[in-house]
């Protein structure tokens, strides 16, 4: 668990935290509750999103159940570096569209005494480690990793199984395009999904 900025106000510490998880289990939830908190504490926020990532809206970072916060869209990692002066906390949403560049961004702001909130997604949706999360989960002080309920046998879901075919790592989309599966269910429907591409 992380805890916030309350001990030693004199001396401005940094961290990071990072929320993860599959699609469907409140990452953004999280991340959006944990800045209305700073900001409810009269802190300094900035709020940051991948450009590409234009689901909801364009300025806005959105969670499913339609919660949401202002945002700077941004193109590139090293651009937040820019947009952060002066900020207590910063807030980092769909951070596995973000290149590797996040990770030492990040860092460099938590040892400028900011704290760092990161949510993204750990695993594509091949089950594989994703962009700059496994890096930023490492060097992170807290790590939350939220789970979504399996939509095929109802245990905890972790992976984020894409129903349709094709091999683009970035494909943005939601229901209609992900469900969030079991590593049971997962394997099931990787297998069922290889089948169809050999017939």
């Amino acid at each position: 668990m992380f805890l916030e900025n309350t001990i030693n106000r004199n001396e401005k510490r940094g961290w990071i935290e990072v929320v993860c998880g599959s699609m469907f289990s409140g990452k953004t939830e999280e991340l959006i509750r944990r800045l209305k908190r700073a900001k409810f504490a009269r802190q300094k926020v900035e709020i940051f999103k991948p450009k590409v990532d234009t689901r909801y809206s364009m300025e806005e970072v959105v969670s499913h159940d339609e919660n949401a916060i202002m945002s700077t869209p941004v193109e590139t990692a090293a651009a937040i570096l820019l947009l952060t002066s002066g900020v207590d906390v910063v807030g980092i949403d769909e951070a596995q569209f973000f290149d590797l560049g996040l990770i030492e961004v990040c860092n460099k702001l938590a040892s400028q005494g900011i704290r760092v909130i990161v949510a993204g997604l750990d695993m594509d949706y091949l089950g594989r480690p994703f962009g700059p999360i496994p890096g930023l989960m490492a060097t992170a002080e807290y790590v939350t990793k939220v789970h979504a309920i399996c939509v095929r046998c109802g245990n905890l879901a972790n992976h984020s199984h894409r129903t349709g075919l094709g091999d683009k790592l970035v494909v943005l989309g939601e229901t209609d395009m992900y469900e969030p599966l079991c590593r049971f269910c997962f394997a099931k429907a990787r297998a069922q999904q290889k089948k169809g591409e050999k017939a």
